[in-house]
Parts: C-alpha cells; structure tokens; sequence
C-alpha cells in the first residue's frame, strides 16, 4: 500500500486555502458581514505580534469559531496581510493524518523569509499532544502568530491549562446572546427603541413587545447558534442539527475520550435529566433518588458538563445572603437553553410552563458573558421563600441588587407571590441593595417595594439589554485583561 504523497497534501491544502490562489473574496464566508461582537477582540488579540503567544480559541461546538477565524483570515489580507503568508488547516482532514505541526510550515506556497505569517490549525484536538508540538512552534518561530481551534472545547481548555503557561491565550467565544441574534437577523431597529437620556444613559423599549416576544422564543428554540440563525434549512430542522451536531457529540465523543468515561449512556441520562429540569433547585440526594446514578458519579458528571460548557451550575445563598458550608442545593442552567428544544422539542409562545424556567436559562445564557458572572447566586430559606437573582459583591456577601425572572404578567401585582421573597431581602439588606427588577411577559413599569424602586421589564427585553450592556464594553474590558495577563502589548499591529 502507497502512503500519502506530498503532492496530495498540497493540493487538499490548496483547497482549504483559496486566497493563495484567488481573489481575496475567495476567503469570505457566506454572511461573513455579520461579526460577533468577539471578533474585534479576537482578532487583535490572534494578530498581536508583540508577544509570543498563541490563541487558543475556545467555546461550545457550533458557536462560530471556525466562522470567525474564516473573517479573521478575510480581514487580514484587507488589511495588508500577505495571502501566502496565511495557512489554515483543518486536522480532522484524512489526508493530514501523522502530520506534525510542524511539517505545515513547510507548505506555504512561497517562502516568506523572516515575514509575519499567520498559521491557523483547526479541530487540533485531533493531533495527540498537540499541545506540546503548539508551545514548541511558538517558542521556535518568533514571527509565526499560531490560532488553534477545535470542537472538543473542554479538552482544549484542559490541555491549554496544562501546558500553554505562558504561551498560550485562551479566548472563550460563548453562544449568541439575544442581542446578537436580533443584529444577525436584521431586526433590532424594528423591534428596540433605544433612548439616550440627559446623563448619557440608554434606556431600551419594546416597539412591538408580541414580535418581540415571537422572537425571544425563536432564540429560546435556535437561536444559540449562528448556522441555525443564518441558515433556513438548519433552522427548519434545528432540533436534528443540535441533537446530533453538538450535544451527541459532546457526551458521544468529547467528554468520553477526555475522561475516560466508560457509561456514555449515564452520562447521558444524566444530562437529560439535568436539560429537563433546568432552573428547578436540585440536590445530589435528589437527582441521585430521580436517577438513579450514585452521588459521586453525579458530582464528576456534573464537573465534566460544565467543562463542556453544556451547563451552568449556580450556587445558593439564604436569606441573609450567606453560602452554606455544605452546598447541598443548587440550580443548574443549559449553556445554551435551545439545547433543551433539541431533546424535548420546541416551544411554542402559549406555553408558559415550559417557557418560565427557558427564559431564566437564557438570561443566566446572557450574563456568563460577564467577567462578574460568578458573583451570581440564587437565595433559598425557610417557608419557601426564593429570589432567582442574587448579585454579590465581589469582596463581601453582601447582595448588590436582586431580581425576579417570570413570564407572566402576574409578576407586577406589588404584592404577589414573587415580590414577597423579593420583599424579603430588601427589608433585610436595605443598605447594601442598590437596585431590583423584575419581569414579566408583556409588562413594563415600576413600583416601590420596602422603599426601593423596582424596575419591571419584560423577560424578552430584558435578556436584550442584559445580552447588549454586557458585550457594550466588551473590546475594552477583555482588552484589558489580555494587557494585564501579558498576552498582548503595544499595537495590534
């Protein structure tokens, strides 16, 4: 048997990098016009020659992540770059098998000399120690910036960790947030009104709170996913392409091969069990009493799903704002609440039941874009008393502001059953609470409760502004960071 000849690899390659050879259309992705608000960020962060670091991209399956580096590519020759400076390949492609890292600097179609290059390996995992050959090639190839990308996003995380200190930047690019998915599909001006105010504020309203609504559900059924959001026919059948296009083969193949896990079908049960009933407060004793699967099993299970990014578990506090020393209760939400439509089916608008605790994924979806995210509770006390939201302050647990997540317009009755919980924790921290809301399905208003103003907004609105006020400063902030981890200086160059 013949192995496989360079000449092979080079035209496979060739195919994968068209702007070698084309015009620089050729490197735009359809729709490639819409941009996360990621990409300003990543793209000085991958670009940045002033450090020797590679980026690793990171993220749930099918968020976008080969899309992006697609734009970045596309962005770098508009700006300059060299197109024959820029290689992209793609490691789950047969003909690349046994190749090292390393040998693909050898591909370039022209020597570039001590020239910038720009190299970009996607689905890395697929290459054993990748992370060892990625550090060496950042060590040795001071001119070379490296992006590494790939489905299996906890073990790159893992292994980035591991390995990358120093060399390494991870880049988290989470779901669509609701705002995003209102910009990719055109409608933001037709359905938000945004006012300025006098001291610069912006404030946001519904144009149509029932469009919007409409809309708010269709992200709640799809709308995580940027292919499902742009394209028809994976929108039409978006149960299939979720079920089998990223939970299988996070719980199938990723998770698996990453811990060595031998009952995939646990596993499974697991997180279905956990997808169905998402925002109930659950238990170890519990969800081990429901399930049937042993309570160590569960807690590694359940570490293993977050890695995934799958799911989002949030701890709980008392009325006094307090965290148990044993933390038996606790909540867990979908990463990304469409994956609940992909294994139970859609939902429709007149199904409040289903929609209450999506919509509280969803927002929870909106506000793990936040570097703040973890100082999120949820408050839980005697005589069942419970406030979805509880903010902490970063240095003390003392709450910030509290919220209440409903769709129902019930919510803005002053004394209903929700306020009164949030009645609860207003009288007992009026001097460290600075603010509370809540939300409804349709209502937008104000009232006072224990002398504290509190805003009423509809829950489609609300995961708007929450989506779009966190990722306003986004560039800014995760600039920031990047400059304080050392992963960037100077000019993006």
């Amino acid at each position: 048997m013949d192995s496989i000849g360079e000449a092979e690899i080079a035209r496979r390659l060739a195919q994968h990098n068209l702007w070698w050879s084309e015009p620089l259309q050729s490197a735009l992705p359809e729709g490639a016009s819409r941009k996360r608000v990621y990409f300003a960020p990543f793209k000085t962060l991958a670009l940045n020659f002033g450090v020797r670091r590679a980026t690793i991209l990171l993220g749930p399956r099918r968020v976008g992540k080969t899309f992006m580096v697609k734009q970045l590519i596309h962005d770098a020759i508009q700006d300059g770059f060299d197109p024959d400076a820029i290689l992209y390949a793609a490691m789950d492609t047969p003909v690349y098998s046994g190749i090292s890292l390393e040998r693909f600097l050898d591909l370039f179609p022209k020597q570039t000399g001590t020239g910038r290059r720009l190299v970009i390996f996607d689905e890395i995992q697929y290459l054993w120690n990748w992370e060892v050959h990625l550090k060496n090639l950042v060590d040795n190839y001071p001119n070379t910036k490296f992006v590494a990308l790939g489905s299996a996003a906890a073990a790159l995380k893992l292994k980035s960790a591991e390995s990358g200190a120093g060399r390494f930047s991870d880049f988290m690019l989470p779901p669509l947030t609701f705002y995003e998915f209102l910009k990719f599909l055109g409608e933001e001006d037709k359905l938000i009104d945004v006012r300025i105010m006098d001291d610069g504020r912006r404030e946001y309203a519904a144009k149509d709170i029932h469009e919007l609504n409409k809309r708010f559900v269709d992200y709640l059924n799809f709308g995580g996913y940027p292919e499902a959001v742009l394209n028809p026919q994976v929108r039409d059948n978006s149960e299939q392409f979720i079920r089998n296009d990223i939970i299988d083969k996070v719980l199938l193949k990723d998770l698996p091969s990453l811990y060595g896990i031998n009952d995939i079908q646990q596993l499974n049960k697991l997180f279905s069990f956990l997808a169905y009933n998402a925002g109930t407060e659950a238990s170890l004793e519990n969800i081990a009493q429901k399930s049937g699967i042993s309570k160590p099993t569960i807690r590694r299970y359940i570490e293993y799903l977050e890695s995934a990014f799958l799911i989002i578990k949030l701890p709980t506090v008392d009325d006094n704002c307090k965290t148990l020393q044993r933390q038996r209760n606790f909540k867990v939400y979908l990463n990304n609440p469409s994956m609940r439509a992909a294994l139970f089916g859609t939902v429709r608008i007149d199904e409040p039941d289903k929609i209450g605790h999506l919509a509280e994924s969803a927002i929870f979806s909106q506000w793990q874009h936040s570097q703040s995210f973890r100082q999120l509770r949820y408050a839980r006390w005697k005589n069942e008393g419970e406030v979805d939201v509880v903010y902490l302050s970063a240095d003390k647990p003392k709450p910030l502001w509290i919220g209440e997540i409903s769709w129902s317009d019930d919510v803005g009755s002053k004394y209903g059953d929700a306020t009164r919980s949030v009645a609860t924790l207003l009288r007992n921290h009026k001097k460290t609470i600075q603010a509370a809301f809540l939300t409804t399905k349709t209502l937008t208003t104000g009232t006072e409760i224990e002398g504290i103003r509190v805003s009423i907004w509809p829950t489609a609105l609300y995961c708007y502004f929450v989506g779009r006020n966190i990722t306003t400063n986004l560039e800014k902030l995760m600039l920031e960071k990047f400059m304080q981890e050392g992963a960037i200086k100077g000019d993006a160059g």
